[in-house]
């Protein structure tokens, strides 16, 4: 009797299982429940969502299978030239002008994105579902150490007065532009706090883990200004709203950080306020204000949240006041002048 299965291939694997394992977009789900288990921030799990989503569309453009084995180091550089020389910064955003979108994006966002393709490859080389990580020849786009703008006391009195407080949505909007130059919180933490995270009491506001960037919580201060600012804002969403958010927008669902963008720029219009108002200003205005005042590094580190303290170098060089002052009282040459030599006031 002649074996009908002499000289044909055996098949041992499920084809559909083996092309599961290669499918880009069923690997970067794996990599973000890898994530989540981690504990990492919702907030960073959305990015992460929101970067992907641009690399994906690169590879439709560019008519590239969502298979990793399809990926290496030329589809990446590619898609950094792409996003350097070819994509359209803010295209068809709402609230931005033509002059604004412009052709190429910001070194930083190229690295942010880029950033979020590095870590899901290393995860996924640690889980032992891929080999091979192709971004390992891939360099970031060199970012040019320009000075952060900040905004000086003047204009964010300028900026505060604005608001008028008769108004549940200006009131509100008053209250969170305190609290994130008090407390120096990002404003996606800000949006996602919940009564329960304060301590009016106290004077205390914990950020949970779950919503840090870097998922680890913190315990900030208040000052007395601002806690009677949050308790005031908690019993007026009370008086309408069944929420446990603090933040909302005037129908009562937590507020947006676009929606919190395009309101700031409102305010720094009516103000007269020329520079780029927003969110994340306040914070590098606040970091900046609190170096100029004497405070210390280590304790700004504590209170912005970076987990290294390299990140807050960055406020060293935006605070030339501080830099100044700290000079005229330990440079070198006081003690060769001596007193006697320091230049004299004589005449008015």
């Amino acid at each position: 009797m002649t074996d009908i299965r002499k000289g044909k291939r055996v098949k041992n694997s499920r084809s559909t299982v083996q092309r599961n394992t290669y499918k880009l977009d069923k690997l970067f789900e794996q990599f973000k429940e890898v994530k989540k288990a981690e504990g990492i921030a919702y907030s960073t799990i959305g990015q992460y969502d929101e970067n992907f989503a641009y690399f994906v569309d690169y590879l439709d453009r560019a008519d590239i299978p969502h298979d990793i084995r399809k990926i290496n180091e030329d589809v990446l550089r590619s898609y950094v030239i792409y996003m350097r020389e070819e994509i359209v910064r803010y295209e068809g955003h709402k609230y931005k002008p033509e002059a604004e979108q412009t052709e190429g994006l910001a070194p930083s966002t190229i690295n942010t994105r880029l950033k979020t393709l590095r870590v899901m490859f290393n995860c996924l080389i640690e889980k032992g579902l891929i080999r091979s990580n192709p971004a390992l020849g891939v360099k970031n786009v060199s970012e040019p150490e320009e000075a952060i703008c900040v905004l000086d006391a003047d204009e964010l009195r300028q900026l505060l007065s604005s608001p008028n407080q008769r108004q549940f949505a200006d009131f509100r909007d008053y209250v969170l532009m305190n609290f994130l130059l008090d407390c120096m919180t990002r404003i996606s933490e800000a949006l996602n706090l919940k009564v329960s995270d304060f301590n009016l009491k106290d004077h205390l506001v914990t950020i949970p883990a779950s919503i840090a960037k870097n998922g680890k919580f913190r315990i900030l201060p208040m000052s007395q200004s601002t806690t009677k600012l949050i308790g005031e804002l908690i019993r007026e969403n009370k008086e309408d709203f069944d929420s446990e958010y603090v933040f909302l927008a005037n129908y009562g669902e937590p507020m947006s950080r676009d929606h919190f963008r395009k309101r700031l720029n409102m305010f720094a219009k009516r103000a007269g306020i020329k520079k780029n108002v927003h969110p994340h200003l306040f914070r590098h205005t606040a970091a900046t204000m609190f170096l100029e005042n004497g405070g210390d590094m280590r304790h700004l580190q504590l209170l912005l949240g970076h987990s290294d303290l390299r990140m807050v170098l960055r406020y060293t060089h935006l605070s030339g006041k501080s830099l100044a002052k700290q000079h005229a009282a330990y440079s070198g040459i006081n003690q060769v002048i001596g007193k006697h030599n320091k230049p004299r006031k004589i005449k008015r």
